[in-house]
C-alpha cells in the first residue's frame, strides 16, 4: 500500500480513536487482564474481494506494536464465505479495542473493491476501462481510491488540481466549450489534459473543434453515444457518464467509448462482511 494512503489512515484513526474510546474502552478494560494475549482471526461472511489489510494491521498495532500478523488473503484477493483473511496474536485487550476501528475500515474499503470488481467482470473481453469520480466520503479519497485499483478498476483525477474538467457550469460561465477551452488553455501548461463534459450532439462537436483531451458524454442514450463515438472518430477520448449501472455498463461499453466512470463504485458502497472471532 502507498504511504500516502497509509497517511490518510494514518489521520483517520485519530478521528476513529478520538470517537470511539474517548477516555478509554470501560468494557474491556475493566473485564480484560492487561498482559493476556490471544489469537483472533478476521473471517470474510460473503464473497467479495479484499481491500484495506494494511490499515486494519495500523490500528491494531496503535494498540499492540508487537502484534504478529499473518494474512492469508492479501488484498485483491477474492474470497468466499468461512475464507480466513488474517490471523493475528496480540494483546486481548488491544485486540478487542482495535476491532471496530479496523473492521469499519477494512469492511468499507473490501466493499468498494468488490463492487468495482464486479463491474470489472460486466466488460470482461471488452476493452474499456471502469473509472471512479470524487464522488467519495470526505478524508477517505485516497483509501477509497485504493480500493477502486484492487478491484481491477481504474482511477480518474484524484482532485480539482491534477487534470481539467470543464462542466455545464463552467461552460455556461465562459459562454460556450470554445470559449471555455480558449480561456483555459492559455493558463494552464501543455501536459494537463482537458476533458469536457457535453450532453448533446452539438456539444460533442464544439469538444471536437476545440481539441480536447476527452470527450464526457454525460447522461446520454445509448443511441446517442453511438452516433458521438461516430462524430468523434477517435480524434478524442471519450468517458461515458451518468446513471451507470451494474446492468448497464456492458451495453454502454459496447457503444465504443474508452470510458465508463461510476460514482457509484465509492458514493453508494455497500461494506463487505467480515467479522473477528477470537480462536485462542
Amino acid at each position: 500500500m502507498e504511504s500516502k494512503v497509509l497517511k490518510s489512515a494514518e489521520v483517520l484513526f485519530d478521528l476513529a480513536y478520538a470517537e470511539d474510546i474517548g477516555d478509554g474502552d470501560i468494557t474491556t478494560n475493566n473485564l480484560v487482564p492487561p498482559g493476556e494475549n490471544k489469537t483472533a482471526i478476521l473471517v470474510a461472511k460473503e464473497e467479495g474481494v479484499v481491500a484495506g489489510l494494511p490499515v486494519a494491521e495500523m490500528v491494531f498495532r496503535k494498540f499492540d506494536p508487537d502484534l504478529v500478523w499473518n494474512e492469508k488473503k492479501p488484498d485483491g484477493s477474492k474470497v468466499v464465505p468461512g475464507d480466513v483473511i488474517v490471523e493475528f496474536t496480540g494483546n486481548y485487550r488491544a485486540l478487542l479495542t482495535g476491532e471496530r476501528k479496523a473492521l469499519n475500515f477494512l469492511q468499507r474499503l473490501s466493499g468498494i473493491a468488490t463492487y468495482a470488481n464486479l463491474c470489472m467482470q460486466e466488460l470482461e473481453g471488452l476493452d474499456v476501462e471502469i473509472l471512479d469520480t470524487r464522488k467519495t466520503l470526505p478524508g477517505y479519497r485516497h483509501l477509497d481510491k485504493y480500493a477502486v485499483r484492487m478491484g481491477g478498476a481504474s482511477n480518474h483525477r484524484f482532485g480539482l488540481y491534477d487534470m481539467v474538467m470543464i462542466k455545464d457550469n463552467h461552460i455556461q460561465v465562459a459562454g460556450g466549450i470554445k470559449a471555455a477551452v480558449a480561456a483555459i488553455r492559455k493558463k494552464i501548461p501543455k501536459s494537463i489534459k482537458i476533458e469536457v463534459e457535453t450532453a448533446n450532439l452539438e456539444q460533442v462537436q464544439e469538444a471536437i473543434d476545440a481539441k480536447v483531451d476527452i470527450i464526457m458524454l454525460d447522461n446520454m442514450s445509448s443511441a446517442m453515444m453511438i452516433e458521438a463515438v461516430a462524430l468523434i472518430n477517435n480524434r478524442a477520448k471519450i468517458e461515458a457518464s451518468g446513471n451507470m449501472t451494474l446492468k448497464r455498463i456492458r451495453k454502454v461499453a459496447s457503444t465504443g467509448v474508452d470510458y465508463i466512470s461510476i460514482g457509484a463504485l465509492t458514493h453508494s458502497v455497500k461494506a463487505l462482511d467480515i467479522s473477528q472471532r477470537i480462536i485462542d
